[in-house]
């Protein structure tokens, strides 16, 4: 069996674990979930429940992944016995979907960054909804993207955890950034683009609601990747010397402010062109091409919706790496084998996991109780999976293992002071676990 990598840098630990958390979750759902939840009052309540509970939250999972050093399935074996290894079983099985559906969305990505570098994107709103209902429902062309993007995830995750999942974070996260930036730059300075800055940043309270809060919360979840394994596998390759609880604020504001900045990307752009961004799913595929056409000029659009789709490309990629690694490192370390075969195992799942997602959106009827294959695995991963994952990893840290433990954990065997541990400890053991079946059942629609 190869010999367990690990983080070689504090910066490469915060970029690769903020890349995990960082994607299609910050630039594509957190605006239109924003446009569609009232603005800055959403925004408000989401950064509170990142603070509150989302930090909480990744610390506990961190506890899991440092005290286990090893893939998910053991580490949560090694926390809390035989039956508390189905949270990694759990984990790493819904890793594997998400990849699987994650990777057509983002081969959706590859497809409009090639087309817009080709100029086929131009028309009116009906051109390009027709373009992506025509390319979507197409048997063979998306279900090529999704094999090349799980491909090209599948490279990085076999150089290891230093030269593949840190040297490529340590690449993409800033480049990220910089594309990130210029797009925000070129958008807030578009006439009447001071509306859609206004509707990010000035709350309107009487837009808040049960079902805002409940969102809000949801998305703090879903955004930083918790009850997927992701963080506890992630932080089995950190140094004992690393401090949990600050690299989990960081962590939390390099999220939370790509966000706010995807925010500032697509609402001024929106705005000053008449269109509220709160489309829902179809904002990046069907409302901003049109968007960047009104909004910029010919030269200018072109340039603007090449960078655009090559940012998510971008931070799909930085999702997938980690997702990819979940399993790969399960199924290198409990089958005994090469990291390479490992790979190789999770790459096939995965991709026949994406090939029927990818067919279910029109090429072949693929459906389970009334959904596509690809709508039934989000469905499945969002509202029940993540959430149960996310419950009782705070039940096992706060109530099951042995209170030392942890706190040696957290304190790093007593050589830092958190001076915050107990409130941490009270948020794990009660209001996380609350919050969480609150999303749960607001998600199953009974609340």
């Amino acid at each position: 069996m190869t010999e367990r990598g690990n983080f070689g840098t504090k910066i490469g630990v915060v970029l690769a674990t903020a890349g995990s958390a960082v994607g299609l979750g910050n630039i594509w759902r957190f605006p239109y979930m924003t446009g569609q939840d009232g603005g800055a009052a959403f925004i408000l309540v989401y950064a509170v429940c990142i603070l509150l509970l989302g930090i909480p939250g990744m610390v506990a999972e961190f506890v899991v992944g440092r005290h286990g050093a090893s893939n998910a399935v053991r580490a949560y074996y090694k926390m809390g016995g035989r039956w508390w290894s189905a949270i990694g079983y759990m984990g790493t099985v819904t890793s594997m979907i998400i990849l699987g559906f994650y990777a057509v969305i983002a081969g959706w990505c590859l497809q409009y960054l090639v087309a817009s570098f080709m100029g086929n994107l131009h028309g009116d709103a009906n051109y390009v909804a027709t373009y992506f209902k025509t390319f979507s429902s197409a048997p063979w062309q998306p279900l090529l993207w999704t094999i090349v993007f799980i491909v090209i995830t599948h490279l990085v995750v076999i150089r290891g955890v230093r030269k593949g999942i840190e040297k490529f974070s340590n690449a993409l996260m800033p480049i990220l950034f910089v594309l990130l930036l210029v797009i925000v730059v070129a958008s807030c300075l578009l006439p009447n683009a001071g509306k859609g800055v206004e509707f990010l940043f000035k709350p309107d309270f009487s837009r808040m609601s049960q079902s805002v809060l409940l969102d809000a919360l949801g998305q703090a979840f879903f955004s930083l990747s918790l009850g997927t394994s992701c963080l506890c596998t992630y932080a089995s390759y950190f140094s004992r010397q690393t401090n949990l609880l600050k690299t989990a604020g960081q962590i939390a504001c390099v999220d939370t402010l790509i966000a706010i900045l995807a925010g500032l990307m697509i609402f001024p752009a929106a705005f000053s062109v008449g269109i509220r961004p709160d489309s829902g799913p179809s904002l990046i595929f069907i409302t901003l091409p049109n968007v960047f056409q009104q909004a910029f000029s010919p030269t200018l659009g072109y340039v603007v919706a090449i960078l655009f789709y090559a940012l998510l490309a971008l931070a799909a990629l930085t999702s997938t790496i980690s997702m990819h690694e979940i399993g790969t490192s399960f199924f290198y370390e409990e089958l005994h084998i090469s990291r390479r075969r490992g790979a190789i195992i999770e790459t096939v799942v995965c991709c026949a996991i994406g090939v029927l997602c990818s067919l279910s959106c029109g090429a072949v009827d693929i459906s389970l109780f009334g959904k596509s294959f690809l709508d039934c695995c989000d469905f499945l991963t969002s509202n029940i999976l993540l959430p149960l994952g996310s419950f009782f990893t705070c039940i096992l840290v706060g109530w099951v293992v042995p209170r030392r433990v942890v706190k040696d954990e957290v304190s790093n065997w007593g050589t830092l002071r958190v001076s915050v541990y107990a409130v941490w400890l009270f948020i794990i053991r009660f209001i996380s676990p609350a919050c969480i079946l609150l999303v749960f059942l607001h998600q199953m629609g009974f609340v």
